[in-house]
């Protein structure tokens, strides 16, 4: 199962061409509708796949929280994702993906694994509210493939938030407090996770910041360039009305290396510095955003990094 993974380095061309690699996976058959749901996990988040080793049972964990395994001595907490989505299978979990994010590792206990697909992003669309609501927010973008086969991104930050209970709560005496008053400023954040959505808000109030968001690149772009216009009527520069954008990275129809790309090539936008806020904290994503011009990478929920960070970058103007 290795072999799925040993060409990671090759992805790493897909930064500014607005496609991802997806490693699918299966949860079993759920005995109330009968049916198989395909899951798809980037593959960037993916370290390895394995058997399911011997699982420790610990005290004191969220339901959907197996137990612990020892990697290579290390503990990884092993999540149940049938139960954490609510799923009742018949059988065991044989296979875990072994999933690294921000920096943390963590097991997912699945099914069985397929493939890696590449797809465009713009073929994953934002999920219906129905689904929406069957799924709890668990999925951030579905698509279908050629066979016809339902494909549902999985939305690794609301798991692991829940499964850690942090999933609504920010720390906000670990963001940065500035002596320079930043309540004329406003930073528009896109971004598919609810989740992150809510902690950067959270992040942006606490210092007294204006904001914007969008769901995903391809909004965020749209609305950035009614700003844009907004402001060419206005005989003024997009900058007067925006003066930092922060985005996600995986994104259903456009992800934020090509919303970054689209920015920088963009004149009007001149000036405007693109953060990238990403739970793909390695060095070769880092190196993936310098590629498309983003100027700064932040990791996901450290709020004292990222309030530090668009603190600096604001005081600079």
């Amino acid at each position: 199962m290795s072999d799925l993974l040993k060409n990671i380095d090759a992805r790493t061309k897909l930064a500014g061409t607005n496609k991802l690699e997806i490693l699918l996976f299966t949860l079993g058959v759920d005995q109330r509708s009968g049916r198989r749901e395909n899951f798809g996990i980037n593959v960037f988040k993916v370290r390895e796949v394995m058997r399911t080793p011997e699982i420790t049972q610990a005290p004191e964990m969220p339901g959907s929280v197996e137990g612990m395994v020892s990697l290579r001595g290390v503990l990884v907490p092993v999540i149940d994702l049938a139960r954490y989505a609510g799923i009742t299978t018949e059988s065991r979990p044989e296979i875990m993906i072994v999933s690294e994010y921000n920096g943390h590792t963590q097991g997912f206990l699945v099914e069985a694994v397929d493939t890696i697909l590449r797809l465009d992003w713009s073929s994953m669309r934002v999920p219906p509210d129905m689904l929406t609501n069957q799924m709890g927010g668990l999925v951030t973008a579905v698509t279908e493939l050629d066979t016809g086969k339902l494909v549902m991104m999985l939305d690794v930050e609301k798991v692991l938030a829940e499964t850690t209970q942090t999933a609504d709560y920010i720390d906000t005496s670990m963001v940065v407090k500035v002596g320079n008053d930043l309540s004329d400023k406003r930073v528009f954040y896109a971004d598919d996770s609810v989740v992150a959505r809510r902690q950067i808000q959270a992040t942006l109030d606490a210092m007294n910041i204006q904001h914007q968001f969008a769901i995903n690149g391809k909004r965020a772009w749209d609305e950035l360039q009614k700003i844009a216009a907004a402001a060419d009527v206005q005989g003024k520069t997009a900058k007067d009305f925006v003066q930092l954008v922060l985005t996600d990275v995986e994104m259903p129809e456009m992800d934020g290396y090509m919303l970054t790309k689209m920015i920088k090539s963009d004149p009007r936008f001149a000036g405007i510095p693109v953060l990238m806020h990403s739970s793909l904290s390695g060095a070769s994503n880092q190196k993936l955003g310098q590629s498309v011009g983003v100027d700064g990478y932040v990791s996901k929920f450290e709020p004292h990094k990222l309030s530090q960070t668009i603190a600096n970058y604001l005081m600079k103007d």
